[in-house]
């Protein structure tokens, strides 16, 4: 086993035992909510996703070790501490690690991680994408990238709405990504469950999902597969609102000159701020429905 892999018990056994497995991102906990409903989230997202026949693992960096399944206590740690653990894309691995740091993992670092150690499906809020003004900035999000190259299935509630999302597509399109709609023909985009965009191929049973996605590795095809799954209805925000939201929210990050990683937290922070908290709520309900799907299509993978 990697050098750098710290794997927990529990997932140790799952894995040699053959047991569905469901990664999970800590960016969501130091960076994406405040303490200490950062740290109930997470272990409610665990807690789901053994309630649907499948072994959590959440992933992040402590101390240079690449961890494959947090403790309660360092689900803790994480969340107490908050933005001064430093936000990790694939990139800043090898840094985070040899300076022996504590590192957040992103959708990206996550899917890397948790591949290292042998899980097939991850399951996350949104993914990051194409920012809009990406002709002129080229800000394209390293999750792209890394879904074209990894062997993971990711399933999320589509691509931040903060994102181009028809660039986004054309991004995944290049690069041999599928893009699945679960139950929708329409791509989601995070807190609504409408865009002005289709998926790919819609597929209806976590079942066919699971097929789909073992015909494609056991072809020898690179890269993972994105499954994108609406927000429950009675979870969404209304796209006037929202969509008014986030333009508020992007001229003000323009102004005040806010560039590269910074900008997804700033974004959702502000816009939760301008919806009166009523966006995390939505990104929280979001988050819990696609660990239970992600565990359902596990437990056909395994």
């Amino acid at each position: 086993m990697n050098k750098y892999l710290s794997i927990n018990e529990e997932v140790k056994k799952a894995l040699s035992e053959g047991k569905p497995i469901v990664a999970l991102e800590s960016t969501i906990i130091s960076h994406g909510m405040p303490y200490p409903e950062n740290v109930k989230t997470a272990l409610e997202c665990q807690r789901i996703i053994r309630e649907n026949g499948a072994v959590p693992a959440t992933i992040a960096i402590i101390k240079g070790m690449l961890k494959v399944g947090l403790t309660d206590e360092e689900i803790d740690y994480l969340g107490k501490s908050g933005v001064n653990v430093q936000k990790t894309s694939t990139r800043d691995i090898p840094y985070i690690v040899s300076q022996k740091l504590d590192g957040a993992t992103t959708v990206s670092a996550t899917s890397f991680i948790a591949s290292l150690a042998g899980i097939k499906i991850f399951a996350t809020g949104g993914i990051g994408g194409v920012h809009r003004g990406a002709q002129e900035t080229f800000d394209i999000s390293a999750d792209l990238d890394e879904l074209s190259k990894t062997k993971m299935a990711v399933v999320c509630a589509g691509a931040k709405s903060i994102l181009d999302l028809g660039l986004t597509l054309e991004y995944l399109e290049t690069k041999a990504v599928d893009v699945i709609g679960y139950n929708t023909d329409i791509l989601p985009a995070f807190y609504t469950s409408k865009s002005d965009f289709k998926v790919n191929h819609r597929l209806n049973t976590p079942t066919e999902i699971a097929n789909l996605i073992k015909a494609k590795w056991e072809m020898g095809m690179p890269g993972g597969v994105l499954i994108t799954n609406p927000i429950p209805t009675e979870y969404e925000m209304d796209k006037e609102t929202i969509d008014k939201a986030i333009n508020e929210a992007l001229a003000e990050m323009d102004k005040l000159g806010i560039k590269g990683n910074k900008t997804t937290p700033y974004l959702l922070a502000k816009i939760k701020e301008i919806t009166k908290g009523d966006s995390l709520e939505s990104n929280i309900k979001l988050v819990y429905n696609n660990c239970k799907l992600a565990s359902q299509i596990a437990k056909d993978l395994y």
